[in-house]
């Protein structure tokens, strides 16, 4: 983790953001324990702000404190990432839906430039740009609605879902699937397809729950659980 922090700025927020990041990315390990006295160390600040951010982090599920045992990294619930699932799927598809009859041709050649660039990073297999230009995908898309708060929600269902996204990639989910999958979606919005652009979208938000078994199976070590919330019995199999 880069330690740099901004005297300028709370340095909590900064602590969770950093430490959210590391989570997420896997740098910090499903499982791995934290100290509140190595964390301040490590950035240089007093034990409190971190304190602070260990309990913003508990309350965003990523991380779980333990009275006199000490602080973990929350492993991976297949049931948490289904159920965050859930949730982005039913508001990045409406997303979907609205920019398909929003787009203006600025937005269209914005998410042209940012699929160039997501195809240059999954030919070079850069899974970090990769990842960037995934967001920046997802978060244009959004950006061409204007609804802030929906973007939000989407930010808060991406902490449980973007672990297992770097676990799938690029094995259990080949990166240039994950381009088709995209180019559709802007395909759809392109030619102002409301209702191709939310099944595109759908399928595409889908595509997580086809690894998620073999993940789990694969690093038993980095999960809690392995059973599916009972909603995802309603997705057939063709539909995934």
């Amino acid at each position: 983790m880069d330690p740099t922090l901004s005297l300028r700025e709370p340095i909590a927020p900064q602590l969770v953001a950093k430490l959210r990041h590391a989570i997420v990315e896997m740098t910090l390990r499903p499982g791995e324990a934290l100290s509140e006295k190595d964390i301040a160390s490590r950035f240089g600040v007093s034990r409190q702000p971190v304190r602070e951010a260990f309990i913003k982090l508990a309350d965003a599920g990523l991380l779980q404190i333990l009275p006199n045992r000490g602080t973990f990294v929350v492993k991976i619930s297949v049931r948490e990432v289904a159920n965050a699932r859930f949730v982005r799927e039913a508001v990045e598809v409406a997303i979907a839906r609205s920019a398909a009859a929003m787009a203006a041709p600025a937005d269209i050649a914005g998410l042209e430039r940012i699929m160039a660039e997501q195809r240059d990073t999954a030919g070079r297999e850069d899974i970090a740009g990769f990842k960037v230009a995934d967001i920046a995908f997802h978060r244009a898309i959004s950006d061409i609605v204007g609804c802030d708060y929906a973007w939000r929600i989407v930010e808060g269902a991406r902490a449980q879902t973007d672990r297992m996204r770097i676990l799938s990639l690029p094995d259990a989910t080949p990166m240039g699937l994950l381009v088709e999958q995209h180019q559709a979606i802007l395909d759809a919005i392109a030619a102002a397809q409301p209702e191709a652009a939310e099944a595109t979208m759908r399928r595409h938000l889908r595509e997580i729950l086809v690894a998620t078994a073999r993940l789990a199976e694969r690093h038993p070590d980095l999960f809690e659980d392995t059973d599916l919330p009972r909603h995802t019995a309603l997705i057939a199999p063709t539909a995934i």
